[in-house]
């Protein structure tokens, strides 16, 4: 298996990972997790937020990735783009919890434009 297909499950994981502090310091009622984590606030909010994110982006690299392998494009700049928008992505995660706006959707474009790669290597 490539490396770039390694990065789509990579990717699978991140909204877990990325939600996981979150859950772990704040009191979620089993009950109702999905309530008790909209009354969340601060760097947990913001995992939160970043946590659905992922499951935003998620669709859209996967086609990419596998397309990309699919038509045979060259592997070695399709790894590279693979991790770089994974590498993107935690540093999103990290930006999103640090509260820094400008910096969390320069990133986001970033990991579109390594999308957008994948698909023009798939050309």
């Amino acid at each position: 298996m490539s490396f770039a297909l390694w990065m789509v499950l990579a990717a699978i994981l991140l909204p877990y990972v990325t939600i996981m502090p979150a859950k772990v310091t704040s009191r979620i009622d089993n009950h109702a997790p999905r309530l008790a984590m909209e009354r969340m606030t601060g760097w947990q909010q913001r995992l939160d937020w970043a946590h659905r994110n992922h499951f935003e982006t998620f669709p859209a690299f996967a086609a990419a990735v596998i397309i990309a392998q699919m038509r045979g494009a060259p592997q070695g700049w399709a790894d590279i783009l693979a991790g770089l928008f994974v590498l993107i992505r935690l540093a999103y995660t990290a930006a999103y919890a640090a509260d820094r706006p400008s910096l969390r959707s320069n990133l986001w474009s970033l990991g579109f434009l390594c999308v957008l790669g994948l698909f023009a290597l798939a050309a």
